[in-house]
C-alpha cells in the first residue's frame, strides 16, 4: 500500500534521527538465493553466519520475490514497487530509489554489486549511491579473464590443478584456503569496497552489498565444496557436473546431486564472506548500532518443474526467498505471514528514522521486527495484500535473453497469500492454483478440477492478477511509444560482455 507521507529533509532526518532504533543499515542481497538453501529455512543446510542473524534477529518465513530474475525482482528491492510498473521498462530510472531518499535525508549511501549487468547504470541501479561501483567492466577488461568468466569447466579444471598447491601454502603460511583460485564472481572486490566504505563513513550510512557467488555458474573454492560434502570429492564434482551440462548432457540424478552441492558449497562461500563484513562492521565500532538485512533477490530451480536455474516460472523455487533481519536491541524471531521484498526499502527507512517515498508501494516490517502487539497477527492473517509477482515468457521457456519489455512474450502473473499460489498466464488464459501446506512442490494444479474451494481462492485471487496485468499493460504501451520515439536504447559492448558470460547471450 502507498504511504502518504513525503521523504523528509535532511534536517527533518536527523531530526527524527533520535527515534530510530539504529544508526546504520547494512542491506546484503544473493543472487539465485532459494529458501531452503540457508539453515533457518532447513536445518539440513550449513550457513553458520546467517544461522547466528536468525538467532539473534527475525526470520521471514513467507517472504516471496516479485520476479524470477533479478531484472524483475530488484525494483521491488530497491524501489518498493513492481517491475514494468512506471515506465513499462526492467530498470528504476524513473522510480524514487531507497538510495535516494536516503541520500537526500542526509545518509551516507554505499551501493557494491557483484558484476550482475542488469544492476548498473544502465538501468538507473547508481542512482542516489554516494558509492556505486558494478565491477562489471573488468570482467572484459581481457580475452583471458572474459573467456574464463564464460567457461566455468576450464575454470574449474584449472582450481582442480592450483587446489593441492594452494592447500600446501595456505598450511606453510598459516591461512585458510578460503579464496576461490579465480574471483569470477567478484565477491572479493565487492568484499573490500564494503569494508573500505564503512571505514572511511562516518555514521549515519546504508551499505548495499550483492553477491553473485550462487548463480550459475557455481565455482566455489574448494574448501567449500568439503565444507558440504559427505565425503573428500573437492572440484571433481565440479568438473563433472559442468561437463555434463556445458556440453547439453542429459541431466541425471548424479549430475543433479553434484550441482546441488556445488551451489551449497557456493551458498557457504557467500556465508563466510557476510561473516567477514560484519567482523568489518565490529572492527569499525559500528554492529552495536547496525542492523543486519540478508535476502535472496529470487530462487534457483533443480528440476523441480523440468530446467535448471531461473527461467521464467513462478513456482516456489525460484519465488520463495530468504529474508533475515537482525536489528540490534530487538529481540526478534519467526514470522509467518507472508511478506513480499517490496518491504524492504521503507522498512530501512524506518530503521533510520527517514519518511519513506509516497510512492513507494511496500509497507515497513518495524512494528513485526519490534514484536510489537498485533503486528505478527496482522501480518499472519492479512489476506488484503498478497505478494503479486511477475514474468514474461516467449515460445520456448528456455529462451534467452531475458525479456526487457513485456512485449518480449507471455506475462505471467502470480499471487501467493500465507497458503495458496495462483499463476496465471494472462495473454493465453491459463491458469494454475496449489495450495501450498499439502502440496509445496507445486505438482498438482487445483485450477483444473471442480473443486468448489479452490474456485472461491480463484475468484478472490484472479482479480488481482487482472488489476496488475491491466496496469503494466497500460505503462508498457506508453513505453514502447516513449521508445519507438528516441529510438532503441542499446547496452554497451561492456555490459553485453557480462550479461553473455552469466548466460544471456
Amino acid at each position: 500500500m502507498i504511504s502518504d507521507s513525503s521523504t523528509t529533509s535532511a534536517a527533518d532526518a536527523n531530526a527524527s534521527s533520535d527515534d530510530a532504533p539504529v544508526s546504520n543499515v547494512v542491506l546484503v542481497t544473493v543472487d539465485s538465493l532459494r529458501a531452503d538453501a540457508v539453515s533457518p529455512y532447513d536445518a539440513e543446510r550449513h550457513s553458520p553466519v546467517i544461522d547466528g542473524l536468525a538467532d539473534d534477529g527475525t526470520v521471514f518465513d513467507r517472504a516471496f520475490a516479485t520476479g524470477n530474475w533479478t531484472p524483475f525482482s530488484f525494483p521491488s528491492i530497491l524501489a518498493s514497487e513492481p517491475v514494468f510498473a512506471r515506465s513499462g521498462e526492467i530498470g528504476v530510472g524513473e522510480a524514487d530509489t531507497l538510495a535516494e531518499v536516503l541520500s537526500d535525508a542526509g545518509i551516507a549511501t554505499g551501493g557494491f554489486n557483484a558484476a550482475n549487468g542488469f544492476l548498473t547504470d544502465h538501468w538507473g541501479y547508481p542512482d542516489g549511491f554516494d558509492e556505486f561501483e558494478p565491477f562489471v567492466t573488468s570482467v572484459g577488461s581481457s580475452v583471458y579473464s572474459r573467456y574464463l568468466a564464460a567457461h566455468p569447466t576450464v575454470e574449474a579444471w584449472i582450481q582442480l590443478a592450483s587446489s593441492p598447491i594452494r592447500r600446501l601454502g595456505s598450511k606453510l603460511r598459516g591461512d585458510d584456503d578460503d579464496r576461490p583460485f579465480l574471483d569470477a564472481s567478484r565477491m572479493f572486490d565487492v568484499e573490500d569496497a564494503a569494508t573500505g566504505f564503512v571505514d572511511d563513513t562516518d555514521e549515519p550510512f546504508f551499505l548495499w552489498v550483492h553477491y553473485m557467488d550462487t548463480h550459475t555458474p557455481y565455482v566455489p573454492a574448494p574448501r567449500y565444496i568439503r565444507e558440504v560434502s559427505d565425503g573428500i570429492v573437492g572440484t571433481h564434482q565440479m568438473l563433472h557436473a559442468h561437463a555434463r551440462t556445458s556440453l547439453g548432457l542429459e541431466v541425471g540424478e548424479r549430475t543433479l546431486r553434484e550441482l546441488r552441492t556445488l551451489y551449497q558449497a557456493t551458498v557457504r562461500q557467500v556465508d563466510a564472506s557476510v561473516g567477514r563484513l560484519l567482523d568489518a562492521l565490529d572492527t569499525a565500532g559500528v554492529a552495536d548500532d547496525t542492523a543486519v538485512l540478508l535476502a535472496g533477490d529470487h530462487g534457483e530451480e533443480f528440476q523441480e518443474h523440468g530446467h535448471l536455474a531461473h527461467y521464467p516460472k513462478l513456482y516456489d523455487e525460484l519465488i520463495h526467498v530468504p529474508f533475515v533481519a537482525d536489528v540490534p536491541g530487538l529481540d526478534g524471531g519467526r514470522v509467518d505471514g507472508h511478506v513480499g521484498l517490496d518491504a524492504i526499502p521503507p522498512t530501512v527507512a524506518d530503521l533510520l528514522g527517514v519518511d519513506p517515498s509516497p510512492e513507494w508501494h511496500g509497507e515497513s516490517l518495524l512494528p513485526a521486527l519490534r514484536g510489537e502487539e498485533g503486528a505478527e497477527e496482522d501480518a499472519e492473517e492479512s489476506e488484503t495484500d498478497p505478494v503479486v509477482s511477475v514474468t514474461v515468457r516467449g515460445e520456448d521457456v528456455t529462451q534467452q535473453p531475458i525479456p526487457r519489455s513485456l512485449s518480449d512474450g507471455d506475462l505471467f502473473v502470480s499471487v501467493r497469500d500465507d497458503d495458496w499460489t495462483y499463476i496465471e498466464n494472462v495473454d493465453a488464459g491459463e491458469r494454475e492454483l496449489y495450495h501450498r501446506p499439502a502440496d509445496p512442490t507445486q505438482q498438482e494444479n487445483l485450477a483444473t478440477g471442480h473443486n468448489e474451494r479452490a474456485q472461491s481462492v480463484i475468484d478472490r485471487l484472479a482479480p488481482i492478477v487482472d488489476a496488475h496485468a491491466e496496469l503494466l499493460r497500460e505503462r508498457g504501451d506508453a513505453a514502447e511509444a516513449a521508445a519507438a520515439e528516441r529510438g532503441d536504447d542499446e547496452v554497451d559492448e561492456d555490459l553485453e560482455a557480462r550479461l553473455e558470460a552469466l548466460g544471456y547471450k
